[in-house]
């Protein structure tokens, strides 16, 4: 049937999520979910937003979410824009400052729904080098750059770049748009949102799925200059007006809220990341330093592979890319310190056997 297809559609290679295998329950660390529930505050704002006002469209331009999101960053109403999840933002953002002649850049080991992006709307697009210890290499970025985007902590590596870097990036490329992609900066990395009031060509991108513990909600937002914001609602209008629920609203409103929650379960993930960290050491693992909710590591002398289908074998999901440039790593979502103990017994057993 794909006679029907257009050219573009035949061309594209879409992005491919982590599995989600339903032949039996599974311990999933392969989608870097939060492994603590929503806050009780959000839960019950949902519950009590189901009336039957549902039959209502939502307040397209989510302004009590708006406001939330700026009480919290001191920041304006007018710097703030929210979609459909990060993932939305994250597209409305390519065709509002991308879509230009000149190539826009990302690093070649990152968020492999770049490309995606670059594809389905016609955008050329070069990639750079990550230094030898993974990092964001701001010198290797091509000098005639028609934008840049990159996450910070970069996924899926975990590594973080400091503000300073960051800045530095903005000075060399004034004329173009940077676009920060924070979705994981809440695990131990500072945010650059506060360079937003100085440097005009930047846009950070946050989202509520990972830290607040809403991916199933799916809400994301952006902060930048109010030009930048007004470009992204052009877009938006010119694609769906209504891209948040009523619902999707009140709980990331409570979510934002709730801040004490939010800091309980993202310095309990830390703990259990470095937990991790250590001991993937003890076992040989060459683990990247990481300011997400994940590690990517590699081990001294088994196939990720192998590792891989034996974790899952024993009801444990992680991620391996098939990337050649990584596929001898794998990304290992962060979940409760039980969890990571489940895990590090069955990676113990897994060594153990391939040396017998």
């Amino acid at each position: 049937m794909n006679k029907y297809w257009s050219e573009l559609t035949k061309s594209l290679s879409p992005y491919e999520p982590g599995e989600q295998p339903q032949d039996r329950k599974y311990l999933k660390l392969n989608t870097n979910e939060n492994p603590f529930p929503p806050s009780e505050l959000v839960l019950n704002e949902i519950k009590e937003s189901v009336t039957d006002s549902l039959r209502f469209y939502p307040d397209p331009d989510a302004l009590k979410l708006k406001k939330a999101i700026s009480t919290y960053y001191n920041i304006d109403t007018d710097s703030v824009f929210v979609g459909n999840g990060s993932d939305e933002v994250l597209a409305f953002s390519f065709m509002a400052f991308f879509k230009e002649k000149s190539a826009i850049s990302f690093p070649n080991i990152t968020y492999s729904f770049y490309p995606v992006y670059c594809n389905i709307f016609e955008i050329e697009f070069n990639t750079f080098s990550l230094n030898d210890t993974f990092e964001i290499d701001i010198d290797a970025i091509p000098a005639e750059s028609g934008g840049i985007i990159f996450p910070n902590p970069n996924a899926p590596t975990g590594v973080y770049l400091g503000i300073s870097k960051i800045e530095e990036m903005l000075l060399r490329f004034p004329n173009i748009v940077v676009v920060v992609d924070e979705a994981y900066i809440d695990f131990g990395g500072e945010s650059c949102v506060n360079l937003t009031h100085k440097y005009h060509n930047l846009l950070v991108v946050q989202t509520f799925s990972k830290s607040r513990s809403l991916a199933g909600l799916r809400v994301g937002f952006s902060i930048g200059h109010p030009s930048l914001i007004q470009a992204l609602n052009r877009v938006k209008n010119s694609f769906n007006s209504y891209p948040l629920d009523s619902l999707a609203i009140a709980g990331a409103v409570s979510a934002i809220n709730d801040n004490s929650y939010f800091t309980y379960c993202c310095n309990q993930i830390v703990e259990a990341r470095e937990f991790l960290a250590n001991e993937l050491t003890s076992l040989s693992f060459q683990v990247l330093p990481s300011k997400a909710n994940f590690l990517f590591v590699k081990h001294s002398v088994l196939d990720a592979s192998l590792i891989y289908s034996s974790l899952k074998e024993n009801g444990i999901l992680v991620r391996h890319f098939k990337n050649p440039d990584v596929s001898d790593y794998l990304r290992i979502t962060v979940g409760k310190k039980e969890d990571m103990i489940i895990l590090v017994k069955c990676l113990k057993s897994i060594i153990e056997a391939q040396r017998v």
